[in-house]
């Protein structure tokens, strides 16, 4: 029987207002490699705003010694950010965190620390999916400006698809190495270490070359995969279970806002400063983030190991949770757990496969297929199939704008039925509402191309689809799976979602072609299709229901 490490509190002390992650390992490196990295990427502005009489065009134009300069800074500011959150012994520390246990109280209700934190994880969740939606609105403009083969421009050279394509592997490299990262230098930290890379890598607006800008890209999206995973686990060892489900949901929901804010911002900045200010926009999000980290609390297991015995309690009793050290032998517990060798026959992912799991699997298998083609091969390429219908680029980022606000008020729907209706049930109405939804664009949309109004309630669905299915495979799948399962089964799904959207690019850069707007929708909607279905039969409900008797 486990030995509770410290008892269920019914101290309501908090202490919002205070650092809740304990400080740095080495704070003066942190906040050095800051000031550098941001330095650094101000000084590739000049150049930028040289540019103005072009149309802040700055193909082929020759980097100035500041830009250089300040590329320099940018990279060892990043390595001192990097040294000074990553704290001493980290393998060791790793080793000893994954031998406790932490776990919200179940009936516990929500304190103000929770809402603190979820607020700042509502704007972490929002800044990290504005990067994947920027780079859809701004392939119009690198089309342009570089001479490249795109929709509008199938002559050109080189095919556009190679910055998405960049940016969304990316993403799959970041989902990885950033869980690798929070089990060294913690959750806290990686998350820090995320925005500083995103404040950073906005400098891909000021890039004169465009493999550049691919390269920095590249980096973005590795910082952006690595955010939500981290946020997720954050939320997943601080908030009570009975609040988990529909929190999780609606806080993913928060692809629509993105895709409200960046179409917005799209449509305010484009026709005045070109594509590139879009991106850098990233230099005061990301910093925002840095300095709201006094709200983000490091995981108390990671505490414990690292000697901060005060700061995990402290933590601890502001966040409701409890903390016990694992049975010997046992597997390692909780859904923040790193996906290392689990007891069985069967070693890693294998044993997603196996017998009384084999078919939650495979219907979470063909819902993130879903969800990535939805994501990576319908959205990305619905400004440009926008174009390909008559629709200006400004035109078509306030039609986007316009119909995700009126998507919104589905999100708080969406996460309501998760978690007080049935989570099964709400998975297929998402599928199958964003399926049928699709199928009347691919078949209706050029029809009613010229009537913005039909335009918009035509899109509002498919919209409100791409957050809602992201939500729901990101809640579902930690909820679905026991225990010694949980990690793998959520990285499992993510991993899908994004390996669909790498194939969608990879077969455009082959192709140098974009598919149109009723492949895309109709791509989407098969396996959502088949999702919905498969969840009605063999998906289990996870409402209710502790997480070890799922």
């Amino acid at each position: 029987m486990n030995t509770e490490l410290w008892g269920k509190t019914n101290d309501r002390r908090d202490t919002v207002g205070r650092s809740a992650g304990g400080g740095f390992p080495r704070p003066g490196w942190f906040w050095l490699g800051v000031a550098a990295g941001t330095a650094g990427t101000v000084m590739h502005l000049p150049m930028f705003l040289a540019a103005r009489h072009m149309g802040y065009r700055m193909a082929g134009m020759v980097p100035d010694p500041a830009m250089v300069m300040g590329l320099v800074l940018i990279v060892c500011g990043a390595g001192a950010v990097l040294a000074g959150l990553w704290p001493p012994r980290a393998e060791a520390l790793r080793r000893e965190a994954t031998s406790v246990r932490v776990s919200a109280e179940d009936d516990a209700g929500l304190r103000p620390a929770h809402v603190m934190l979820l607020i700042v994880l509502s704007l972490a969740v929002t800044i990290d999916v504005m990067k994947p939606l920027t780079l859809s609105l701004v392939v119009p403009g690198v089309a342009a400006e570089y001479g490249l083969a795109s929709p509008l421009r199938p002559g050109g050279g080189v095919p556009v698809s190679w910055l998405p394509l960049a940016g969304i592997s990316g993403t799959m490299v970041g989902s990885f190495l950033w869980g690798w990262l929070g089990d060294r230098i913690g959750r806290r930290n990686s998350i820090l270490l995320a925005g500083m890379l995103f404040a950073t890598t906005s400098v891909c607006g000021a890039m004169p070359g465009f493999w550049w800008n691919v390269l920095m890209c590249f980096v973005m999206g590795m910082a952006a995969g690595g955010m939500i995973p981290i946020a997720f686990t954050l939320l997943a060892e601080t908030v009570p279970r009975r609040h988990r489900g529909w929190l999780m949901v609606l806080i993913g929901g928060n692809v629509t806002v993105a895709y409200a804010l960046t179409s917005w911002l799209a449509a305010l900045l484009t026709p005045e400063f070109g594509w590139r200010a879009l991106w850098l926009v990233g230099l005061p999000t990301g910093l925002a983030l840095l300095v709201l980290n006094r709200w983000i609390p490091e995981s108390p297991r990671f505490l414990l190991a690292t000697g901060r015995t005060d700061k995990a309690r402290e933590v601890l009793l502001r966040y409701g949770a409890t903390m016990t050290p694992a049975p010997p032998g046992a597997p390692v517990s909780g859904p923040a757990d790193p996906p290392g060798p689990a007891p069985g026959p069967r070693p890693g992912y294998l044993r997603l496969w196996e017998r009384g799991f084999g078919g939650r699997t495979a219907v979470l298998t063909v819902l993130a297929a879903g969800a990535g083609l939805l994501t990576y091969g319908f959205q990305m390429w619905l400004p440009v199939n926008l174009g390909r219908i008559g629709y200006l680029e400004a035109s078509s980022a306030r039609l986007l704008r316009d119909s995700a606000l009126i998507s919104l008020p589905l999100n708080l729907l969406t996460a309501l039925l998760y978690g007080l209706w049935s989570s099964r049930r709400t998975v297929v109405v998402v599928a199958g509402a964003a399926a049928a939804a699709l199928v009347v664009l691919a078949t209706a949309g050029e029809t009613v191309a010229g009537n913005e109004s039909m335009m918009r309630l035509l899109l509002f669905v498919p919209l409100w689809g791409i957050s809602a299915t992201a939500a729901v495979v990101a809640a579902y799948s930690s909820e679905v799976y026991p225990t010694s399962l949980r990690a793998r089964g959520t990285g499992w799904a993510a991993a899908v979602s994004k390996v669909g959207g790498v194939l969608v690019l990879a077969l455009s850069v082959g192709a140098a072609a974009v598919p149109p707007l009723e492949v895309t929708a109709l791509v989407a909607a098969a396996p959502l299709t088949l999702a919905a279905l498969a969840f009605v039969f063999f998906a289990p409900e996870t409402r209710g229901r502790r997480f070890d008797e799922n």
